[in-house]
């Protein structure tokens, strides 16, 4: 017999959105979201619930620290994805709540007894595979646009109903999004390309004509996906997907500081460009200054990232570039400098140890890289 959580006792509880949908797709369960119905603020804090939510009322059980929201309903009442009153009365039912999420998909409720409501059609469209808008309250929030996006690149064999386009690219059209803020922009555009297909998240804001709007200056195009698809299957790092996607754009940082990426996924996005440019170098001078320009003595754990992203991109002879890599950095510097009388001469002689370090192995195997 299942033991009662005595917490929850005598509460309307249904788990919500993401852990019931990815059940149902016999996906790994993630965190589980839950809804609580017919609750008042003071009943949760008496039964011990911590209260955390600033737009709503959302509480952290005491012991499982899981998130348990009142059901709610909300309205339109300003521009944004922040511009909604909310309304969490009593007498908000369960259906209320699942009719104002994005898609249908997410809009699919389990009762602890293993219950479905599924007031949304979430099952059929989960079982015809295909990502469709709750209802026209879509179109206000600019959030779901990004987020439809999003899942669109997570199920790449999920078509998007050819309404629910409609509805995002109201959203285009309207302005509302132009309202996101930076930090959410790059808050599903990381979880995105992270997904199984990344590209397919900007063919949607392509097609829906929201991509120069929220990733000004970004130059993307098909072989882009592609080249992102082989990131995925290669299992690479954020930071190495994020470069692959912005191989193509001129001004990669100020894009990036348009969207507040990280400092590493910026850096990792200017030098993919930089290796890829240097790829071709034929002698040891040049080498040795790509490896400069990449900081491969400080940082060759990066390095050996970029080269993976490169080889998504273009055939590389990576082994060829590690063996370079370690030749510069095998060099000892300490030893060089015991040995040199003069203090300023320091630094050539580093250098001129280095050069000739990677001549050694140039000499053995021809220095490679194919120009794109």
């Amino acid at each position: 017999m299942t033991r009662i959580d005595p917490v929850l006792q005598g509460l309307q509880v249904y788990v919500v959105g993401g852990a019931v949908r990815d059940e149902l797709l016999n996906l790994p369960a993630g965190d589980r979201d839950w809804v609580v119905v017919g609750a008042t603020p003071a009943d949760m804090e008496a039964r011990g619930f911590i209260p955390v939510g600033d737009d709503f009322p959302v509480f952290l059980h005491p012991r499982s620290k899981e998130e348990y929201a009142l059901a709610r309903t909300e309205r339109k009442s300003g521009r944004g994805y922040k511009g909604f009153t909310f309304y969490t009365g009593t007498d908000v039912t369960l259906e209320d709540d699942l009719q104002r999420r994005d898609l249908t998909i997410n809009a699919i409720a389990r009762h602890a007894d293993g219950t479905l409501v599924d007031p949304c059609g979430g099952l059929r469209d989960l079982e015809a595979k295909v990502l469709r808008h709750v209802g026209a309250a879509f179109s206000e929030d600019p959030v779901r646009l990004l987020r439809l996006a999003r899942f669109a690149a997570r199920f790449p064999d999920f078509s998007v109903a050819p309404e629910t386009l409609k509805q995002a690219e109201q959203l285009v059209e309207s302005g509302e999004v132009d309202a996101l803020v930076a930090e959410r922009i790059w808050q599903e555009v990381a979880k995105g390309l992270m997904t199984r297909r990344p590209g397919r998240m900007f063919e949607v804001l392509t097609d829906t004509g929201a991509l120069p709007r929220v990733m000004p200056g970004l130059v993307y195009v098909e072989e882009i996906g592609d080249q992102l698809a082989k990131a995925a299957e290669r299992g690479l790092p954020l930071a190495s997907r994020y470069a692959v996607l912005c191989r193509l754009t001129d001004d990669s940082d100020a894009l990036s500081r348009r969207i507040r990426a990280p400092v590493e996924c910026a850096s990792y996005a200017r030098l993919l460009r930089v290796l890829l440019a240097g790829l071709s170098a034929a002698d040891a001078e040049s080498v040795l200054g790509l490896l400069e320009a990449c900081d491969v003595l400080r940082k060759p754990d990066r390095f050996l990232d970029l080269l993976k992203a490169c080889a998504c991109v273009r055939d590389v002879d990576e082994a060829a570039w590690v063996q370079r890599m370690q030749a510069v950095r095998g060099v000892d510097a300490g030893a060089i400098a015991k040995s040199c009388p003069d203090r300023k001469h320091i630094p050539a002689a580093v250098r001129a140890a280095r050069l000739a370090a990677l001549q050694a192995v140039c000499s053995t195997e021809p220095l490679s890289g194919h120009p794109e």
